[in-house]
């Protein structure tokens, strides 16, 4: 769900992902939705909301994106103990963090190849790798 949809393609998704189609689920929604994969954090959300006249709070937006990451239309992507982006790709990929400007970029996973990885804890198994390189001005 990357791409400009029309408000029938999302209600159709949320319906699909178990969640009611409300006026603030799909103005976010489509904010979200509109163009390629986007990583936003919620303050940046709110603040695009509140720019296109939609009216919702802080809370409702992080709860809409933790809603959303729970249906698998989002993934969370933790890069420090106080910043999340939520990433609109859902496939595996990886990413590239900008530390001069909080930024996030998209790596294809192939272009990452994973070796050696840990022998995950007895009863568990290794279900995702995320990699995140951090990259600051040469």
């Amino acid at each position: 769900m990357n791409k400009i949809r029309p408000y029938r393609q999302i209600i159709e998704c949320l319906r699909g992902a178990g969640l009611r189609p409300t006026r603030q689920r799909m103005a976010l929604a489509k904010m979200l939705f509109e163009g390629e994969g986007r990583h936003v954090t919620a303050e940046v959300l709110h603040n695009e909301s509140i720019s296109n006249g939609v009216s919702v709070s802080l809370a409702t937006v992080y709860n809409t994106l933790n809603q959303f990451t729970a249906a698998g239309l989002l993934r969370e992507i933790v890069v420090d103990g106080e910043r999340s982006y939520f990433d609109t790709t859902t496939t595996d990929h990886h990413h590239f963090f900008h530390t001069n400007t909080g930024e996030l970029e998209d790596i294809m996973a192939d272009d990452v190849i994973m070796q050696n990885l840990p022998v995950p804890p007895m009863g568990t198994k290794i279900t995702s790798v995320n990699v995140i390189v951090r990259v600051s001005p040469a």
